[in-house]
């Protein structure tokens, strides 16, 4: 499992939280497309998750349709993706407010968001690129903790993990996704500014490898109530 990055570390400041990125695998190419890259990463990412939650933690990933649905975990029905994996179907967001629920997500430049509502205890995570920040899928995502759990937009803490960015992509959803967490009132939100396409030895990018890339993965749960 990659190091935990200092970008999480707002998220981990709130009792009960933990956070985990996984980065681009060392010495595993791959060259076909999300199906196939998805099975050759599967044994790696696997391996992360037991050990940032345990062998038989529960885990739940969203199918990532690049639309701004959020489903909450546990309680959606779920398919079998191409690699042999449970996830929930038309999903991009997932929320949670049971302690020991794994959440995941999986990105290659777009944007990875975490969610963590200090009052309620309720978590999320979001798949925001182009298409998900146009349809405001971090909107979506808040008023879906509210109905859900009580969360109110202040009490949320908010990262954003690496994505595309100008001048490797002509479309800054990054600034634009900050313009939503301002406008929604968040009380705390944090980008961490990395670009996804600036560093290949670090991170995959759909963009620049010409979509023959891989998937960073970003997880999230809370161990306990706040």
């Amino acid at each position: 499992m990659t190091e935990t990055p200092s970008f999480l570390a707002p998220l981990h400041a709130i009792s009960g939280v933990r956070a985990g990125w996984v980065e681009r695998i060392p010495d595993l190419p791959i060259t076909g497309d999300r199906d196939q890259a998805m099975s050759q990463l599967r044994p790696a990412h696997a391996a992360a998750l037991a050990a940032f939650a345990g062998p038989s933690a529960p885990c739940w990933r969203a199918e990532q349709v690049h639309g701004n649905t959020v489903a909450l975990a546990p309680g959606s029905q779920e398919i079998i993706a191409p690699d042999g994996l449970p996830c929930i179907p038309d999903a991009d967001g997932l929320i949670t407010c049971e302690p020991g629920i794994v959440l995941a997500i999986y990105v290659a430049d777009c944007g990875a968001i975490w969610l963590a509502d200090r009052k309620t205890g309720a978590i999320g995570l979001l798949h925001s690129g182009k298409k998900g920040t146009e349809s405001n899928i971090f909107q979506k995502a808040l008023e879906r903790m509210a109905v859900q759990f009580g969360t109110c937009p202040e009490d949320v803490t908010a990262v954003l993990g690496p994505c595309i960015r100008p001048p490797d992509y002509d479309i800054d959803f990054a600034a634009e996704i900050g313009h939503q967490a301002e406008r929604a009132r968040v009380g705390n939100f944090i980008d961490c500014g990395l670009n996804t396409a600036s560093d290949l030895t670090r991170f995959y990018s759909y963009r620049k490898e010409l979509g023959k890339t891989g998937r960073m993965m970003a997880l999230i749960v809370r161990d306990s109530q706040p």
